[in-house]
């Protein structure tokens, strides 16, 4: 991307002073495209370099701007004196070396999104501190900038008291009170908050007082309130300033590899060796051994003294690996993650750019990690929509994997056992390498596969319970008789997804978007899952207060509650984000994993790379609520989600058992899944996408829109597709546009919302029509009306 330099006269007023030695394009963290030209005084130029961190004066603001070039004389064209000069130089050496500096600017011109706003995203975090002495004294470099790695902090800890059971005063119970007016049990929960609070404390056991108020903003204030009844115990100590690392581990030894593994390994191995530039699709089925293939790998590039990069899709997925990684190779690691502080972080990002660690594990924004020489780029579980950001600077961490591999001139390994139909067609054109996996590591047989039709057994079993039939009522019986465990998958939290009121004769919406209100029934609560709004329920209509209202569906709140009623001998767990994320999960997990909880409810959290060695039976509750969405993956996720739910059955010595209830039992891709078959599935969506032209043999973007004013949004979307359509690349076709339209969910946050959809069949014709449309907008600014560019698309709701 060629920088352009932009002039506005209120932003380069400056005062006489001596000739320059430099000249530099500087970009700022601020929603403009292109960048702006400063000028460096003498004296200041020995450590000003592309990929150095600057503080220039931006209107009346000083900001920490990003350097791309250096020239020697002044750009043509600028008038000299209006150019001002950089306050101060940040960085003794670049942040980001040519190779990554190169690789960020790509991305920002590829997702057309502003560059400083791409480079601040990938830039080490600076302390608040230095912030502050950015305000007070512009030419005050930040002593902040030099880190300091502390390996143990305190924290708060919150559980449960000795106590009997806490019980969460529910909608039925609401009102009760004894004859003093207070609640008969003072250990119920009082307000949602505290019953919010007491839903995840009860699910987890011990949870930090910092992951509580991640839920609850007023977390602390409530936990005091709790403590104060003797509902909740607190207590302070120190922990492992990385929750990764806070564990001991016995190094292992590496396991001897079937004849798929070694073939695999040696291909990846052999290229790593090479320094070869190549991508690879490693296609496993599930516990077919793909993570032992990646620590081959790794070892490969370690002794070529390369760096490697392993990308997960959620931070629920990093414990384990890191956990492998450790056994193996030892603690030389840095993990990024969300539960870094600023300074943690910065230390991770120092340690890696001196080159002092050269392997890197993190979701998606560990990218843009600054390892040293990198060999190795892997990407597990590459067909997860969570590797696309779905906001702001809106990139796919899978498909910059692999141009940042490409960029280094390293190898890419994307691993799935159901891999995007993008990687495997690109896999069978022959742009990326294809490496199969067909069997399981551990010679066990992938678990049998049946379809529970229930229009003919019915939603109710013998248990009296909505959608507990009854065959898997019998299996869970079964299972529990065997001293085994059940996973049983509903991806939908909370109670009832929705609550009809008769008298207004439609379900409770939420006042700032188009969905219906969610029914949180420990919390007493109705709450939107879009934009958090939350209201109590008292067992009436919010608006009319008429008490004619229906609980609609089941969520995993009561599919939970459902199995503790059916059966009382089980111990049940339940894992969705109302109890926990993030790092909070493995704690869920390892309850699992300690045989702590015989039957586990949760939603796609479960479904992705979790090893159970105990875990025999897997249950879909309702395999059909994907395959109705108003999106052209539907069918692509849907069978995702049940090959990957079913492959956490029966991986080790147990046989698995897999129960699919639905009321499509006809449907093709439930065929697919219940036969394992992910090529024959590929091959009915391939022909389907060929057919339409949707990828991967057609180019999309989509065009969002919104604003708080309804007919501002509608008219500018319209506005918006005159000036499309009268594009040549549109008016002959090359590019086509559906829309616009209002989203499938219309409104978020009180914004009305729109969009459309540019699709063609070569990449260059978009890309001039996106580039016509970021040129009108700059020109033209919507006012009122918030418009994005999303290239290459994956959610479209």
């Amino acid at each position: 991307m060629t920088a352009t330099t932009l002039r506005q006269p209120e932003l380069f007023a400056a005062p006489e002073q001596p000739a320059p030695a430099l000249w530099i394009d500087v970009a700022v963290p601020l929603p403009l495209r292109g960048s702006f030209t400063y000028s460096v005084a003498q004296g200041m130029t020995r450590n000003v370099a592309p990929g150095g961190r600057v503080v220039v004066p931006f209107g009346r603001q000083q900001l920490v701007g990003y350097v791309l070039e250096c020239k020697s004389t002044p750009p043509r064209g600028i008038e000299l004196d209006r150019v001002r000069p950089v306050t101060t130089v940040l960085d003794d050496e670049p942040v980001f070396d040519p190779e990554l500096l190169r690789f960020l600017r790509d991305a920002a011109d590829y997702y057309l999104y502003p560059v400083g706003e791409v480079l601040r995203a990938a830039a080490p975090a600076v302390d608040r501190r230095e912030k502050r002495s950015f305000a007070s004294d512009p030419r005050a470099k930040g002593k902040s900038l030099r880190a300091k790695w502390a390996s143990v902090r305190e924290e708060t800890f919150v559980k449960l008291a000795p106590v009997a059971p806490v019980v969460a005063e529910s909608a039925d119970s609401k009102g009760a009170k004894s004859a003093t007016g207070k609640s008969d049990d003072p250990r119920k929960a009082r307000g949602d908050k505290q019953a919010q609070i007491l839903a995840i404390l009860e699910a987890r056991g011990e949870v930090s007082l910092k992951e509580l108020r991640a839920h609850v903003k007023t977390a602390r204030e409530v936990v005091e309130r709790l403590a104060g009844r003797g509902v909740v115990e607190v207590t302070r100590r120190e922990v492992p300033a990385d929750p990764f690392f806070g564990q001991a581990v016995h190094r292992d030894t590496p396991p001897p590899l079937t004849a798929a593994q070694a073939a695999a390994a040696e291909a990846i191995v052999h290229a790593v060796r090479e320094h070869r530039r190549e991508a690879f699709l490693l296609h496993g089925v599930t516990g077919s051994g793909k993570t032992e293939v990646y620590l081959r790998a790794v070892d490969a590039v370690q002794r070529a003294g390369r760096g490697a990069l392993i990308l997960v899709p959620e931070i629920a997925l990093t414990p384990q690996l890191v956990g492998r990684y450790r056994a193996r190779f030892g603690d030389d690691l840095a993990v990024l993650h969300s539960g870094l502080k600023d300074t943690e972080r910065h230390a991770m990002w120092r340690r890696l750019h001196t080159g002092e660690c050269k392997v890197a594990i993190g979701a998606r924004s560990a990218v843009f990690a600054p390892i040293k020489d990198l060999g190795l780029v892997l990407v597990d579980e590459e067909h997860d929509p969570s590797f696309k950001q779905d906001d702001n600077f809106r990139y796919h961490g899978r498909d910059l994997a692999l141009l940042r591999a490409h960029r280094a001139g390293a190898v890419c390994v994307l691993g799935s056992a159901t891999p995007s139909v993008e990687s495997f067609f690109a896999a069978n054109e022959g742009r990326y390498r294809m490496l199969q996996l067909p069997e399981r590591a551990t010679s066990a047989p992938l678990p049998a596969v049946e379809i529970v039709d229930l229009r003919k057994v019915g939603r109710r079993g013998p248990t009296g319970h909505d959608l507990l039939s009854l065959p898997l009522v019998r299996a869970i019986d079964e299972t529990l008789d065997r001293g085994e465990q059940t996973i049983l998958f509903l991806n939908r939290r909370g109670f009832a997804p929705s609550v009809r009121c008769g008298a207004c004769d439609k379900a409770l919406e939420c006042p700032s978007c188009s969905v219906a209100l969610v029914l949180h029934r420990r919390e007493g609560a109705l709450r939107c899952h879009y934009c958090d709004f939350t209201t109590p329920f008292m067992g009436s209509c919010f608006k009319c207060h008429s008490p004619d209202v229906t609980l609609i569906g089941v969520g995993t709140e009561k599919l939970e509650q459902s199995i503790i009623s059916a059966f009382p001998r089980a111990r049940v767990g339940r894992l969705d984000r109302d109890v926990a994320s993030g790092v909070g999960a493995e704690a869920v997990l390892d309850k699992l994993r300690r045989g702590d909880i015989d039957v586990l409810v949760g939603t796609q959290m479960v479904t992705k790379g979790h090893d159970f060695p105990r875990v025999t039976l897997v249950g879909v509750i309702e395999a059909d609520a994907a395959l109705s969405l108003p999106d052209f993956r539907s069918c692509e996720r849907t069978f995702q989600l049940l090959a990957q739910v079913a492959g956490r059955a029966g991986r080790k010595d147990l046989p698995g058992r897999v129960l699919i209830q639905t009321f499509q039992p006809g449907h093709p891709v439930l065929y697919r899944a219940r036969t394992h078959d992910y090529e024959g599935f590929y091959e009915d969506e391939i022909a389907a996408r060929r057919e339409l032209g949707y990828p991967p043999f057609g180019r999309i973007a989509a065009i969002k829109m919104d604003s708080l004013d309804e007919q501002r949004v509608r008219d500018v979307a319209e506005d918006l597709a005159r000036f499309l359509r009268a594009l040549p690349e549109c008016e002959d076709g090359a590019v086509k546009l559906l829309g616009p339209a209002p989203s499938p969910i219309e409104r978020v946050r009180s914004r009305t919302r729109m969009q459309a959809l540019l699709r063609a069949t070569e990449r260059p014709a978009l890309r001039r029509v996106l580039h016509q449309l970021v040129a009108q907008l700059e020109a033209h600014p919507p006012p009122f009306v918030r418009v994005a560019i999303d290239v290459d698309p994956i959610h479209m709701l």
